[in-house]
């Protein structure tokens, strides 16, 4: 491989905010849901350039980074996406809370499928807006929509509906029959969408292939604001670069109309990260799926090892879910914890009795994170 992502880079005392949480401890933290390498070294270039000319002024989005995005949409996704769609955020859960308080009215419900990341949860209350959680269908191993359960946990007042594709906490990338469901679920009831995008380009399973919802067709598209972002997949998450891409331009208006005054632009150096990212970084990131599908494997290997403990199959993300509810642990965060591994608990996703761990690491972090687990559970 080209690029380093076995040799650990010690993070402590950065003031990071994965690491630091543990401050002081010998607890490795596989939380937070971002990676522990060397962000590309074209986007450290790129920075190190910008640093170098010494002005650091307002900055405009610049017009080669939205001809990138556009470009890179239709090549990897065949999505014909204009410019004047792109609006561009400083975060994804920034992103959410633009969304709910834009879509609806005051009460009224955003509906989402659980287990779900934190702030699908927090925007909705942010604007004054109900959570209708509909949990996943669980068989066996896979987790997929119960679409019956979905309609009839509606109520009327319901406006929006907040889908992660790829899923995190899950791992799943929902596949195109799927998708249509939800778009015609959603036309039916003429809710607006908020398509949480961001691992779009984090699929490990080579037979599967991320699908826009947005890009299905013009009657979805006019009601769906994608989220999208270079920072989970380029490991550039502290610089604040993220996209919103509205089609409808009613919809946008609205979009446009809640930031205005409250949410800043996005930084110079967010800027420039995001494309150099799009542009200049697609062979690391080939040579990152590679490595992400390593340690997926041996954390799959390694839970299934551990009496009490299964984990579901990872088809994208470098999030594993781990099924510890045989263990009838009251908090399973707090036992690991315990033993040595920061983990996310699942209580915080509405999944209780799981918990998420973030396997973007070098895999001798993982290795020793893995037996810890083994350990604690054997003692138990």
């Amino acid at each position: 491989m080209a690029y380093d992502f076995d040799t650990p880079i010690d993070r402590r005392n950065t003031f990071s905010d994965k690491w630091d949480k543990y401050q002081n401890t010998d607890i490795i933290p596989l939380w937070v849901a971002d990676m522990d390498f060397a962000s590309p070294p074209a986007i450290l270039t790129a920075l190190r350039e910008r640093i170098d000319h010494g002005v650091l002024g307002y900055t405009r989005t610049p017009d080669p980074l939205i001809e990138t995005v556009c470009e890179h949409l239709k090549n990897n996704y065949q999505w014909d996406v204009s410019p004047e769609w792109l609006v561009f955020i400083p975060g994804l859960v920034c992103g959410l809370n633009i969304t709910c308080a834009a879509t609806g009215v005051a009460n009224s419900g955003a509906l989402t499928a659980t287990p779900v990341y934190p702030p699908f949860f927090s925007a909705p209350k942010n604007a004054n807006r109900r959570v209708i959680p509909a949990p996943l269908a669980h068989t066996g191993d896979r987790w997929y929509f119960d679409f019956d359960h979905l309609e009839k946990s509606m109520e009327p007042d319901t406006r929006l509906f907040l889908l992660c594709n790829p899923h995190n906490p899950v791992g799943r990338c929902f596949d195109k029959e799927e998708l249509l469901a939800i778009a015609e679920l959603c036309e039916k009831h003429d809710l607006v969408v908020c398509s949480d995008e961001i691992h779009n380009e984090l699929i490990l399973d080579p037979s599967i292939k991320h699908i826009p919802l947005a890009s299905l067709g013009p009657e979805i598209s006019r009601r769906t604001i994608t989220l999208i972002a270079p920072s989970k997949t380029y490991n550039i998450p502290g610089l604040g670069a993220s996209i919103a891409i509205i089609s409808d331009p009613t919809l946008r208006a609205k979009f446009k109309r809640v930031m205005a005054g409250i949410v800043p632009h996005v930084n110079v150096f967010g800027l420039i990260a995001a494309l150099a990212a799009y542009r200049d970084c697609q062979g690391w990131r080939r040579e990152l799926l590679d490595y992400l599908r390593g340690n997926r494997d041996f954390v799959a290997q390694s839970i299934g090892k551990i009496a009490g403990l299964s984990v579901s199959p990872v088809e994208a993300t470098y999030l594993s879910w781990i099924d510890t509810r045989s263990l009838n642990l009251e908090e399973p965060a707090g036992f690991f914890e315990k033993a040595g591994v920061g983990l996310s608990d699942g209580a915080a996703f509405m999944g209780k009795g799981f918990v998420r761990l973030n396997f973007g690491c070098p895999r001798s972090t993982l290795r020793t994170a893995l037996q810890r687990m083994e350990q604690a559970v054997e003692k138990r």
